[in-house]
C-alpha cells in the first residue's frame, strides 16, 4: 500500500522548470542513450523490459552466498552519508518507507530477499532461509528451512523461534506502520488478524500450530486460510525483518534494533547523526546478496538536495567518499551536473515504482465517455514538468510502472504518449457526445507548492475542453486520509501508487478491488465492476508467477480501457550522484534507489 507519501518532493524543482524544459544534453553517462526530454531506460543502459518479466523462485543453488563479487572492489574506508531527514522507524515492523527499507537492507535480514545481476535479472532467492519456499497444499501451506550459521550481532544463533516471535510481534498493538499482508493471510483481513494474538507474544500467547508452526529450530511453517503464491516476496519486505525473541525491547526496540546483517548500529542521535559499523557476527558465506566491503557508514542527516548536490559536485575532501542514500540531484543543478564530464560519470539514474494518477470518483462520474474527455484533456507533460520534468519521470500510457511485471512500454489506449500535452478537440467531442457539456467537476489538490501549481494547469486544460472546474485545496498532512473516505465530495483528485513487491498483485486488488470499498482503503475512484472483481480472485490463486503476470497485464488493460477509473499522469524516475572515489554504485530497483550493499571506497 504504496503512495506518494513515501517519495520526496523537491519544492526547489519549481524554480528549475525553465532549465529542464529548455535543456537539450544527453544523459549518457548513467543509461546509455537519451535526450533532456527522454532521459533513456534505467542504469547502464539497463531496459526496463528487463524488470518486466516475472521474477523467479529461487532454488537452493541460487540461495547461496556469498554474492558474486563487485568487479573491482575493494575492502576497507568509511562511506559518508547525506541524508535529507532523519529515519521514522528502525525496528523492521515498524518499516514501510522506501528511505527506511535502504537502511534496513545493510542490518536486517528476512527469510527471503532478491539478487539481481549484472544485466539486472532479478530472482527472488533464500535469505535466512535455504530457499524461496516450498508450498504445499495448494499453496496455502508454505514452509522454509534455516540456514547454518546465521546469527544476530551479538553472536547468539537465529532460530524459528526468532522467526515465529518476528511475525508474531507483528499483531501487537504498537506496530502500526508496518504491512500487514501476512498477518492478514494467516489471521483475517483488514484488521481483524490482531485479535488471533491481541497483545502479541508478550503474554505468552502464540498463534496455534495450524497457523503457525516451528517443530524445530530450523523449520517455519506458514499455514495460510487461502492460497498465497505471493507469500515468499512478501516475506522479503524489510517490515519481516528478523527480531530476536531474547532482546526485543517493544516500543524500545526501535531506537536500538539488533543486527542480522553485514552492519550493526553502533549510534543513533535523532535528526542529527548515525554511524553503522561492520558486525562481525555476520557470515557472507550465507548471504547470496550483501557485501561488507567497506568498515561503516558515517550518516548525518539535514542535507537538502541542494546541499548534498553541491557537495558532492565540488568532490573534494570527504565528498569524493560520500553519496546520498535517498537524496535525487537537486533540479537547479541537474545541468550543471550533465554539463560537466567528470560529474556525468558519477551519475546513476532508474525507473521509481510510482505511478501518478488522476483518480475519478466513478459514484459522482458515471459515464465512461466524461471519464474518457478528462483523460484526453490531461496535459500530462505540462504536468510532469511542475514535478521536475524529464529527469524525475516521464509520460505515463497506462498504470502499472515500468518496474511492475506485466507492464507494457507501448500501451497508450489514450494517446498520451503521441500527444502528452493532451487532446482537446477529442475531450469537448466526447463530452458533447454525453450531453455534458458545462459538466461541474470538483477538483482536489493538496496544499502544497507544486500541487497548488498543477492544479492552475489541470483546471485551465480542463475548462478548455468544457468542463467548469471547482478547484478544492486540502492540507497536504491529510491528503490520503481524506481521499480515503468513501463520501469524500469530489469528482477527481491526483495520487500515486507503487507496488510493494515486484507484482501487479500490490497494485490491481488495491486499487480496484470492489469487495474492498471502505472507509481508509485504496480503492481512491470507486470501482466496483463484477469481471474485476472476480479476476482479481481468480489471478491472485494462480501459482506459477509468469502465468499470473500474463493475467495481472490482461485485466489491467481491461481496467484502463473498459472503465477508465483514473487518468494515467507519469511514471517516475531517480536521478543521484556520488563521490569520485565511491565504487560499485548501482540503481537498485528493488530499494529504488542507490544499492548500499555494492559500495566500496576506491583506494586513494
Amino acid at each position: 500500500m504504496a503512495n506518494d507519501s513515501r517519495t520526496r518532493t523537491t519544492r526547489t524543482a519549481l524554480a528549475a522548470l525553465a532549465a529542464l524544459a529548455a535543456g537539450s544534453l544527453a544523459l549518457t553517462a548513467c543509461t546509455g542513450t537519451g535526450t533532456d526530454s527522454d532521459p533513456g531506460p534505467g542504469p547502464g543502459g539497463k531496459d526496463a523490459a528487463v524488470q518486466q518479466k516475472a521474477v523467479p523462485l529461487g532454488d537452493e543453488a541460487a540461495s547461496r552466498g556469498p554474492a558474486p563479487k563487485v568487479p573491482g572492489a575493494s575492502e576497507g574506508g568509511t562511506v559518508r552519508v547525506y541524508q535529507d531527514a532523519d529515519y521514522d522507524h528502525l525496528d523492521p515492523a515498524q518499516i514501510y518507507t522506501a528511505d527506511g527499507g535502504l537502511i534496513a537492507s545493510l542490518y536486517t535480514r528476512q527469510l527471503t530477499t532478491y539478487t539481481t545481476d549484472e544485466k539486472g535479472r532479478k530472482v527472488l532467492v533464500g535469505d535466512l532461509a535455504t530457499d524461496s519456499g516450498t508450498p504445499s497444499d495448494g499453496g496455502r501451506t508454505w514452509t522454509f528451512t534455516l540456514k547454518d550459521g546465521i546469527r544476530f550481532e551479538d553472536g547468539t544463533p537465529i532460530t524459528s523461534a526468532d522467526v515465529r516471535h518476528t511475525i508474531e510481534r507483528m499483531y501487537a498493538p504498537f506496530v502500526t506502520d508496518g504491512p500487514s499482508y501476512v498477518q492478514q493471510w494467516l489471521s483475517g483481513d483488514g484488521t481483524d488478524y490482531r485479535k488471533a494474538l491481541p497483545d502479541g507474544p508478550y503474554e505468552g500467547d502464540h498463534l496455534p500450530d495450524d497457523v503457525l508452526e516451528t517443530p524445530d529450530e530450523k523449520t517455519v511453517v506458514l499455514h495460510f486460510r487461502s492460497p498465497q503464491p505471493d507469500a515468499p516476496f512478501a516475506l522479503a519486505m524489510p517490515a519481516y525483518g528478523v527480531v530476536p525473541k531474547a532482546k526485543d525491547t517493544r516500543e524500545k526496540y526501535d531506537a536500538a534494533p539488533l543486527s542480522a546483517g553485514p552492519y550493526r548500529i553502533a549510534s543513533f542521535k535523532p535528526g542529527r547523526s548515525m554511524e553503522l559499523v561492520r558486525n562481525e557476527h555476520w557470515d557472507a558465506d550465507t548471504d547470496p546478496y550483501r557485501h561488507q566491503y567497506v568498515d561503516g557508514f558515517d550518516i548525518t542527516f539535514n542535507h537538502s538536495d541542494e546541499d548534498s548536490t553541491k557537495r558532492l559536485l565540488a568532490d573534494t575532501g570527504e565528498a569524493e567518499t560520500a553519496l546520498s542514500f535517498t537524496n535525487g540531484v537537486d533540479p537547479l543543478q541537474t545541468r550543471k551536473a550533465l554539463g560537466d564530464p567528470d560529474a556525468r560519470e558519477r551519475l546513476v539514474q532508474g525507473y521509481q515504482p510510482y505511478v501518478w494518477q488522476m483518480n475519478m470518483n466513478m459514484d459522482r462520474i458515471k459515464d465512461k465517455r466524461v471519464r474518457d474527455a478528462i483523460t484526453h484533456a490531461l496535459p500530462n507533460r505540462r504536468i510532469l514538468t511542475l514535478n521536475g520534468g524529464a529527469y524525475a519521470g516521464e509520460v505515463a500510457g497506462g498504470l502499472l510502472a515500468p518496474t511492475v511485471p506485466g507492464h507494457e512500454k507501448d500501451f497508450d489506449p489514450y494517446g498520451k504518449l503521441a500527444k502528452p500535452d493532451g487532446d482537446p478537440q477529442r475531450a469537448r467531442k466526447l463530452l458533447k457526445q454525453a450531453g455534458k457539456e458545462g459538466m461541474r467537476l470538483v477538483y482536489a489538490y493538496s496544499n502544497d507548492e507544486i500541487r497548488q501549481r498543477q492544479s492552475v494547469v489541470v483546471a485551465d486544460a480542463l475548462e478548455k475542453a468544457g468542463f467548469d472546474v471547482q478547484r478544492k485545496e486540502l492540507d497536504a498532512g491529510t491528503w490520503y486520509s481524506q481521499l480515503r473516505k468513501v463520501d469524500n465530495g469530489y469528482d477527481i483528485y491526483m495520487t500515486s501508487w507503487a507496488q510493494d513487491w515486484p507484482s501487479a498483485s500490490t497494485v490491481v486488488p488495491p486499487l480496484f478491488d470492489g469487495t474492498q470499498i471502505q472507509d481508509g482503503a485504496s480503492n481512491y475512484s470507486h470501482v466496483d465492476d463484477e469481471h474485476v472483481n472476480s479476476e482479481i480472485r481468480r489471478i491472485g490463486a494462480i501459482t506459477d508467477p509468469v502465468e499470473a503476470t500474463k493475467e495481472w497485464s490482461r485485466l489491467h488493460r481491461y481496467i484502463v480501457e473498459e472503465i477508465n477509473p483514473a487518468a494515467p499522469i507519469s511514471y517516475t524516475r531517480q536521478i543521484q550522484l556520488h563521490g569520485s572515489r565511491i565504487g560499485g554504485a548501482r540503481y537498485s530497483d528493488t530499494l529504488n534507489y542507490i544499492d548500499p550493499t555494492r559500495l566500496y571506497v576506491v583506494k586513494g
